[in-house]
């Protein structure tokens, strides 16, 4: 194999690959190998006729996809290796020769780490985030308590109003056609928690127990149900239940109930200090990232476009193994939402970017501070990640032995960076 390195703008570059001829006729007969049992020529078994035989009757270019496939996968790696550029892209092939007893060449276009000029880094100047618990704070968080152990109870006196919990039985239709999904009995609803199209809900607000009336609706033109996007309906709906939430008067008794303190005065006391860490804490992750946005803000750097698409990639995956957590395609949810893939990408592409910069600006002040991870730094992380996972430190540290450790060092490395950058700054 040889290869010759052509520097492009905006940190791309060629990689112009040369498999000699002996080496792809090797890769054409690992492709023979590979698919001969696929080949059904008059006379012979199948996998029993010769690598000649396939050729003539077939053609050379029945085994040519798979050698080419074969070829590059032994060669790029090598060629990375010799260029001694760092790669940050998936290469574009362009295949430029190709053939039996002809040297196979490709070029490989790929994009190569930006240079990073760092800015000021150090006394970097932000808003330091509000941590104070405010009365308002604690007010809220009583009321969260209020609601959770609030009664239902039942409404015969009175219309539905602003967030009654509902039976309701309803009945849609389109045009005078009813609609799969369109009908329901005993459907539970809350007024107020914009479960169904926009106006359902307000238009059943001043109807009383027992009416039966008609809401009209329009399906929204990104519904994900292309039959109904954009069309008027009319639901047949019938109030069967009303019930609104009865909260508990704020004194020592719901105190004793709700916490183990007596008074509520204590259990205030309680709130506060709990809120009181809860925003420390929040702070603190705000500050640190304030900080590094103005450091990144303050570096310049030439992001080739592969890289970005390489970002967005992997934040795609990421959101797909979210949303197949949660039992849900990710195809489901573009029906669902109305949403694509081009706009999820494009969505994603400014924190791509982000993400990109943040990440090269860090590495390179860990270059320009010399912070090196020893071994007792490790140690102290793998003790932490034992607590965290629930796991013995030995087992975290076997891992990492058998495993690529270069990864959690540079970790590390960065989150020091971090902290040697929030530790400088000036938090007014």
């Amino acid at each position: 194999m040889s290869l010759q390195v052509e520097k492009l703008e905006k940190n791309m570059a060629d990689l112009t690959i040369t498999v000699s001829a002996e080496d792809f006729n090797k890769a054409i007969t690992q492709s023979f190998n590979k698919n001969k049992s696929k080949f059904n020529i008059p006379g012979f078994r199948k996998g029993k006729a010769t690598q000649a035989l396939v050729e003539k009757f077939y053609g050379l270019g029945a085994l040519l996809e798979d050698a080419i496939d074969i070829a590059i996968d032994q060669s790029y790696p090598t060629a990375v290796e010799e260029s001694e550029l760092e790669i940050v892209s998936r290469p574009q092939i362009d295949i430029k020769e190709v053939g039996k007893d002809k040297d196979f060449v490709y070029v490989a276009k790929v994009a190569t780490r930006p240079e990073v000029t760092l800015g000021e880094y150090k006394g970097v100047e932000v808003t330091k985030a509000d941590a104070n618990v405010t009365e308002e704070d604690i007010a809220q968080e009583l009321l969260a308590q209020q609601e959770k152990n609030a009664r239902l109870i039942s409404v015969d006196d009175r219309a539905v109003e602003d967030k009654d919990q509902l039976l309701i039985d309803f009945d849609g239709s389109v045009d005078g056609v009813h609609f799969e999904g369109g009908k329901a009995e005993d459907y539970p609803l809350t007024i107020g928690s914009k479960n169904f199209i926009a106006g359902f809900e307000d238009q059943i607000i001043g109807h009383k127990l027992g009416e039966e009336f008609d809401v009209n609706v329009t399906f929204p033109e990104n519904y994900h149900s292309k039959e109904l996007a954009g069309k008027p309906a009319v639901f047949k709906v019938k109030v069967k239940e009303i019930k609104r939430k009865e909260l508990p008067e704020l004194n020592d008794e719901f105190a004793s109930e709700v916490s183990e303190f007596d008074t509520l005065e204590a259990y205030k006391e309680s709130i506060k200090e709990s809120l009181a860490l809860r925003k420390q804490k929040r702070a603190a992750n705000e500050n640190e990232h304030a900080v590094v946005q103005k450091v990144v803000e303050n570096a310049t750097m030439d992001i080739p476009e592969p890289m970005i698409e390489l970002q967005i990639d992997k934040m795609v995956g990421d959101y797909a193994s979210r949303m197949q957590s949660q039992g849900i395609s990710l195809d489901q949810y573009m029906q669902f939402t109305g949403m694509t893939i081009d706009k999820l990408r494009d969505q994603m592409r400014e924190q791509a970017i982000n993400n990109i910069k943040t990440r090269l600006v860090l590495e390179e002040i860990v270059k320009a501070e010399k912070i090196e991870v020893d071994e007792a730094r490790m140690e102290e992380e793998f003790t932490k990640m034992a607590e965290q996972y629930n796991m013995e430190a030995e087992k975290i540290r076997e891992h990492f032995a058998n495993s690529d450790s270069d990864i959690l060092k540079k970790d590390i490395a960065m989150q020091e960076a971090i902290d040697m950058l929030v530790a400088e700054a000036k938090l007014v």
